[in-house]
């Protein structure tokens, strides 16, 4: 089925169902999950998923994830009210990873920044580039 993919023309569609039985999901039953700001293209957070998860997503329009430490899905915005809308769902082409387009709702990281992306590797040093927002 992966192949069918990188070989197929524009428009051309396919079963979810059996584009996720190929899926390569790792021996966890997971693939990587990109989050991305929709109109900015700001990479916000990298996760895991399972199938649930992805389905849950699908489903819903909500962002949801795999929580490796609490073994559990992760509704992401759950508690803290810092939600993703889905606007799009993008498998690479070798559907080893999941991106998502989303609308973020407050901070993507749990350090209260907009993105999990804010230490910038420049040299020799690790330079924090961004602020917690305020709410």
């Amino acid at each position: 089925m992966i192949e069918t993919l990188e070989k197929s023309a524009i428009g051309t569609s396919l079963d979810l169902k059996e584009v996720l039985a190929t899926l390569p999901w790792n021996s966890q039953g997971l693939i990587n999950a990109i989050a991305q700001q929709h109109d900015t293209g700001e990479v916000l957070m990298l996760a895991w998923m399972n199938q649930e998860a992805l389905l849950e997503t699908i489903d819903t329009g909500k962002a949801c994830y795999w929580s490796r430490s609490r073994q559990c899905l992760w509704r992401k915005g759950e508690t803290s009210g810092h939600q993703q809308l889905v606007k799009s769902i993008r498998l690479d082409c070798d559907g080893d990873a999941v991106l998502l387009l989303v609308e973020q709702t407050g901070a993507a990281c749990h350090t209260g920044r907009m993105s999990c992306f804010y230490n910038q590797i420049i040299d020799d040093r690790v330079i924090v580039i961004s602020e917690p927002i305020n709410e």
